[in-house]
């Protein structure tokens, strides 16, 4: 009896010690893309900010049971997400950056910690928001935790975000189909660089590249972009690199931070900076090529292109307030445009869906009628009214969808053949479901104007023509004409260069 007593002790030992051998690694991050040219303000409100064990919920590699959740002892703290709108307000930033904060003191220490950031947020009176994030909390872990980050390639990578983090990797997609793909990525590289006892990288080449495009010119379905990152997983498959990323950066931010890079780590000096220089004048070389992803027009154009085009659906992208890359949403100058058109002022004309403007009053109205009953009310230009006023919005009320605590009430109104949806918050119109909640059907409507650049999947994969329409907003895709002031120059396509930019690798110090 004693002997299996001794044996049960010993395991139960063995497996304690097993347990406590688990790196102890903690999530933290705030996402947004943030737009300095648009007058909408971001506050606390706006994120989705999961904590603790909700965390998980983002990650799907880490769901219970799973292979990575089980192979580490997690520690999730605070991590936020918020639709791209304007900038961060400095006391949304400060309460989000110090609950993160005081999650992450409480159980100290960390072998690790999962930074999961978008890179493009701006924040009021702060020009570089995630280096000056990873530099608080580096206050709290300390150095010998191993820090690494995952970023859309449509972020920021600053000196002092490149220096505090060990790790770093972006999307290698846009649009991002790799996004978890990619957080996946920058979580395996933590834990094995943890369980092999590499620990940091021995290197961080960063190179600046003098260039700033929007997402609508560097899609990655199209070359040059395409070939471009298909050079990046190669470069990472070379004897001594761990990662490669290419950030095409963030146009709609006036931050000297604002523009590509090009970051690889590993523990070959000679290789990481081969591949680093590599990456960067591949970049540089195709810089001409890059063209919008679609044909664009103005708004004129593109509807007449529209309604000539005897396929169905036609999609016209309405770039320039594009809530998801940092519009204010609510910018009317289109829709104004669009009912003023003989073509749709009669219910059998061709068929338009406007997806969409937020118009909270009208829809509080709506609450009291019912579908086909007569309804009118402003919507509109409450945030952004720069370009033109709210509109009176007039017509029948062909669908309402309630809303409930995880989401707001939208509604449909039709005025001719114009069939406008109304939101109580500005939103983004990516899916078939969107339209089909609202007893609309996308496969038959004549046109379908969406505000938004390039198409999600789903939208693409119905379209039978496309068109992105060069329209006003805190988004213009027309990024020469935007008033920069304090990005670094020279910068393409803004500026003119006497000479080649030097594309040498530099490498930046250790986190510690």
């Amino acid at each position: 009896m004693k002997k299996y007593i001794f044996l049960i002790t010993v395991l139960f030992l063995i497996l304690g010690c097993n347990a406590e051998k688990k790196p102890r690694i903690a999530i933290a991050g705030l996402a947004i893309e943030s737009s300095t040219f648009s007058p909408a303000k971001t506050v606390e409100s706006d994120f989705k900010a999961r904590i603790d064990e909700d965390v998980f919920s983002f990650y799907p590699f880490l769901e219970k049971d799973s292979t990575l959740r089980n192979k580490v002892n997690w520690i999730p703290t605070l991590r936020g997400h918020a639709l791209p709108g304007g900038i961060v307000t400095k006391e949304t930033y400060e309460s989000l950056v110090n609950k993160t904060l005081e999650k992450l003191e409480k159980n100290l220490p960390y072998d690790g910690l999962f930074f999961d950031i978008h890179g493009a947020m701006s924040v009021e009176g702060i020009d570089d928001p995630e280096g000056d994030f990873i530099k608080k909390v580096r206050q709290i872990v300390g150095y010998d935790t191993v820090i690494s980050t995952s970023m859309d390639l449509h972020g920021n990578v600053s000196y002092d975000l490149a220096k505090e983090t060990d790790l770093i990797t972006c999307y290698r997609m846009a649009p991002h189909e790799d996004a978890i793909e990619s957080k996946r990525r920058a979580v395996t590289n933590l834990i094995e660089r943890l369980e092999n006892g590499k620990g940091k990288p021995l290197y961080k080449s960063r190179i600046e590249i003098p260039i700033l495009l929007p997402g609508e010119k560097t899609s990655t379905r199209v070359e040059p972009a395409k070939s471009l990152y298909a050079k990046v997983d190669p470069e990472t498959k070379k004897e001594g690199v761990l990662d490669a990323a290419i950030w095409v950066g963030y146009p709609w931010a006036d931050e000297p931070r604002n523009h590509a890079v090009i970051m690889v780590t590993g523990d070959n000096k000679e290789q990481v900076k081969k591949s680093s220089e590599y990456l960067a004048k591949s970049f540089w070389d195709v810089k001409d090529e890059f063209e919008f992803i679609a044909p664009v027009g103005n708004l004129t154009e593109s509807v007449d292109l529209a309604l000539e085009t005897k396929t169905k659906p036609f999609i016209i992208s309405d770039m320039g307030d594009n809530p998801t890359a940092g519009g204010a949403g609510d910018v009317t100058w289109t829709l104004d445009r669009l009912l003023k058109r003989k073509e749709f002022k009669k219910s059998d004309g061709p068929s338009l869906i406007y997806a969409s403007i937020p118009g909270p009053k009208l829809i509080e109205n709506a609450k009291k009628f019912k579908v086909g009953d007569y309804i009118e009310g402003y919507v509109g230009a409450e945030v952004d009214n720069r370009y033109s006023p709210p509109i009176f919005l007039k017509g029948y009320l062909r669908s309402i969808k309630k809303g409930d605590v995880n989401a707001k009430t939208e509604i449909v109104v039709q005025s001719g053949s114009i069939f406008t949806i109304v939101t109580e918050k500005r939103k983004p119109y990516h899916y078939i479901k969107d339209f089909t909640d609202l007893a609309l059907n996308p496969f038959v409507t004549d046109v379908i104007v969406v505000k938004i650049g390039y198409l999600v999947p789903e939208l693409y994969n119905i379209n039978k023509g496309w068109i992105m329409a060069l329209t006003p907003g805190g988004v213009d895709q027309n990024i020469e004409r935007l008033d920069y002031k304090r990005i670094k120059r020279p910068m393409f396509p803004m500026d003119e260069f006497d000479s080649e930019p030097d594309l040498s690798a530099v490498f930046i110090p250790k986190s510690d």
